[in-house]
C-alpha cells in the first residue's frame, strides 16, 4: 500500500506543478492581452468611432438640406 501512496503523492505533485505553471502562464498572458487591448485596440476603436460620428453628422446634414428643399418646394406648390 505504501507504493500506491507514493505514486499518488508523485502524481499529485506533478498535477500541482502543471496547474501552477499554467496559472502563471495564464496570468502573464492575460496581462499582455490587457496591455495590447489598451495600447492598440482601444485607440483604434476611438479613432474609428469619431470618424463614424463625423460621417453620420455629414449624412444628417445632407438629409436636413434635402428636407428643407422638399419643404420649400412643397410650400411653393401650396402658394400657387
Amino acid at each position: 500500500m505504501s507504493d500506491f501512496n507514493r505514486k499518488m503523492n508523485e502524481t499529485g505533485a506533478r498535477v500541482n506543478k502543471t496547474v501552477s505553471e499554467a496559472a502563471e502562464r495564464l496570468e502573464k498572458e492575460s496581462t499582455e492581452l490587457i496591455d495590447y487591448l489598451n495600447r492598440e485596440v482601444v485607440p483604434a476603436v476611438r479613432d474609428r468611432s469619431s470618424k463614424a460620428l463625423r460621417i453620420a453628422a455629414g449624412k444628417l446634414q445632407e438629409l436636413a438640406e434635402i428636407m428643407d428643399k422638399h419643404k420649400a418646394s412643397s410650400h411653393e406648390k401650396k402658394t400657387e
